[in-house]
Formats: structure tokens, C-alpha cells, sequence
């Protein structure tokens, strides 16, 4: 039952990733809002729910903020989480824009936005 439920959550999940983005939008905050959001919350801090089921990460977590470089981000979004539970966006999102928001989550701007 439990494993019925996170399969229908990441389902849900997954396609509450499509939001609409302007074609080639190379805003990492735009990018952020659109794909990354429904899952890492709009300010980085995921709904319990998806901590809970999914073990999504609070991007605003000081031990985590620590060890977050464009690099470390880019690979996530490009590759997925080693549990797969995280999409790779490969080909979703260009190389252009995994850089873009990549950079956007990194940047200490990112935390003092919210």
C-alpha cells in the first residue's frame, strides 16, 4: 500500500514538473518556479508530504546550503537522484537552462530571497 502511494505521488509529482516555461527561458528564478518548484516548494522548502514519501531536500537547510555548488546542482537536475525518485530533466531542459538554475539554487541569493 505505502509503495502504491509514492508511485502515485511521484506520478504526480512528475507531471506537476511540466509547468508552463517560455521557450528558452535562460531565468534561473523562471526555471526554478516552473520545473523545480512542485517538488522543492517555491522557496526551496519542499510540503511534508514530499519529504515524507520522497525524501526531497530542503534547498534552504543550512548543512545542505554547505555543500551546494552550480556543479552539485547541474548533476542532480541532469542525471536524477540516485534513488530515481528525482527525474533526470536531461533533454527537458537544455544544457543552457540546468546551468542557468543550477546557478540560481547555488547562489546565496537564492536563500536570502525568501
Amino acid at each position: 500500500m505505502l509503495i502504491r502511494i509514492a508511485l502515485a505521488l511521484a506520478c504526480f509529482a512528475l507531471a506537476a514538473c511540466d509547468r508552463e516555461l517560455a521557450t528558452g527561458s535562460l531565468d534561473g528564478a523562471e526555471i526554478f518556479r516552473a520545473r523545480c518548484a512542485t517538488c522543492h516548494g517555491d522557496r526551496g522548502q519542499p510540503p511534508e508530504a514530499m519529504v515524507a514519501r520522497l525524501g526531497v531536500k530542503d534547498l534552504t537547510a543550512r548543512e545542505l546550503r554547505a555543500k551546494i555548488t552550480p556543479e552539485l546542482v547541474g548533476a542532480q537536475v541532469r542525471h536524477g537522484s540516485q534513488n530515481k525518485l528525482m527525474p533526470s530533466f536531461a533533454g527537458a531542459l537544455s544544457d543552457e537552462q540546468i546551468d542557468a538554475v543550477a546557478a540560481y539554487v547555488a547562489s546565496p541569493g537564492f536563500v536570502a530571497a525568501r
